[in-house]
């Protein structure tokens, strides 16, 4: 026989309603009593399970939206204004409200996952991120609770329903821009190698590298952070090389704001001294000096797509699992030039 919410409430000290109120993520539940209370069912092995099955016919009317790292350092990077921007017409249009989770942790963000989903708060869930064995992923799988992932699964690809890009053509085609250039050297800048997107830009970028014969070099390959902090970080480990880059290929544009102030602080300019391409077209790319050649990988629309999936998903169970591959475009701007004009200037 399970564990009772009678039995939590006497090992926590608390009433029962307490601890119906905790399950519910209650404001005026205290931040003490919720960790007293949540302690006791951890270490009873206690889930709400018949609760959400009680409520599972009704509609909250909300959706989950869950975002990568803590709000504060998530919204950082237009990426995520924008794709909320997509996913909130659609849900003002169908009168769906949304709730935000994050977490710096993946324990956090699958603690935050679990509240929503056990409390009934929301009816089905959008995660904005694919990484590598994610535990969110794996409990939305267990709970065969409706949810969307905006890029591709790193698991179960046909069984989940996805919004994406082709990262890996994208990534490819974007290289071979520099390729085109003249360029030889040319080194990738990207996030961690647990998230897909990482993983296909680079795959795509090493791709083109090969067919033009030229070197895939460990040393010309940094991960870091999608902030300005992190294309710092990687300026100052490439461009201390005996041999540093005359391109670079960057996983995203907030990144590449990050290395042209870093390689000024260098004394290189972009392009005269290194060509640069990102991605994902982020309103900043225009307006940065030089603006940016990258990627449009139209971020509206992925955040739109999932929405829709998502609701069509919550209304109907059996509703199959969809792919959705938004195109994306290359937008040519100064921040690229070829390498003969680099020697000559």
């Amino acid at each position: 026989m399970g564990v009772t919410i009678k039995e939590v409430a006497k090992a926590a000290g608390v009433a029962p309603s307490t601890v119906s109120r905790v399950i519910a993520d209650h404001p005026r539940i205290s931040p003490a009593t919720k960790k007293k209370v949540k302690k006791a069912m951890k270490e009873m092995g206690y889930h709400p399970n018949a609760n959400a099955r009680g409520l599972a016919n009704r509609s909250t009317q909300s959706l989950g939206v869950v975002m990568p790292s803590s709000a504060n350092k998530a919204l950082q990077n237009p990426f995520f204004p924008e794709v909320l921007r997509g996913i909130s017409a659609v849900a003002h249009q169908l009168d769906y409200s949304i709730l935000l989770s994050t977490g710096e942790k993946d324990e956090e963000m699958l603690e935050g996952v679990e509240r929503m989903v056990y409390a009934n708060r929301v009816d089905g869930i959008i995660l904005l991120y694919s990484q590598v064995n994610d535990p969110v992923l794996h409990f939305l799988l267990e709970k065969d609770f409706p949810f969307v992932v905006i890029g591709k699964p790193s698991e179960r690809v046909d069984e989940i329903t996805h919004v994406d890009n082709d990262n890996i053509r994208s990534g490819k085609n974007i290289t071979n821009h520099l390729i085109d250039l003249g360029h030889e050297n040319i080194a990738f800048i990207g996030g961690s190698t647990d998230l897909i997107v990482t993983i296909d830009r680079m795959r795509g970028y090493q791709l083109a590298i090969e067919e033009a014969g030229l070197p895939y070099l460990e040393e010309y390959r940094v991960h870091t952070e999608f902030l300005k902090s992190g294309g710092s970080q990687a300026v100052s480990e490439l461009f201390n090389l005996p041999k540093p880059p005359t391109g670079l290929v960057i996983a995203d544009d907030l990144m590449s704001i990050g290395v042209i102030n870093m390689l000024e602080e260098f004394g290189m300019l972009v392009p005269e001294d290194v060509s640069i391409v990102s991605f994902n077209n982020v309103y900043l790319s225009e307006v940065t000096r030089p603006p940016l050649t990258t990627v449009d990988i139209h971020i509206y629309e992925l955040g739109y797509q999932a929405a829709k999936c998502l609701i069509d998903k919550v209304k109907n169970k059996l509703e199959p699992a969809k792919r959705i591959i938004v195109p994306f475009t290359i937008e040519l701007r100064q921040s690229a030039q070829s390498r003969e004009k680099t020697l000559n200037e």
